[in-house]
């Protein structure tokens, strides 16, 4: 049975992934689900098994899809709706974070290079 932190748990309730924070809100939902020992779906594969797979092959398949299930759940509540978007179909917690990421860093270099074309255009006024 998976028990749970309390301290990480109310923690989690405090990270809300906004536009410009996707670096923090990334490492705190990361130390989260390790305190609470939730992480293991970030960490390995989804086991595969065939129809002859042993109790230990199909438990370990189980104690994955579980905790797939609940990191989903608990990232997904810190996450608006605007953010997620299409990403919401996506059902392995690590591609999902990895959807995320990608998101993030698409709007990090347009950031980046709007400010950079405004640095470029400015011009000093003698103050």
């Amino acid at each position: 049975m998976i028990s749970v932190n309390a301290s990480a748990s109310s923690t989690s309730a405090n990270v809300i992934l906004n536009g410009n924070n996707f670096k923090d809100w990334k490492e705190n939902v990361l130390i989260i689900l390790g305190c609470m020992d939730l992480d293991l779906a970030l960490w390995i594969d989804r086991p595969t098994i065939t129809n002859e797979g042993t109790l230990d092959e199909k438990r370990d398949l189980e104690k994955w899809d579980r905790l797939n299930h609940m990191c989903l759940m608990i990232i997904k509540r810190g996450i608006p709706e605007t953010f997620r978007g299409d990403i919401s179909e996506v059902t392995n917690v690590k591609e999902f974070i990895e959807e995320i990421e990608k998101h993030f860093a698409k709007n990090d270099k347009a950031e980046t290079s709007t400010l950079l074309a405004s640095l470029t255009s400015i011009k000093y006024k003698g103050k």
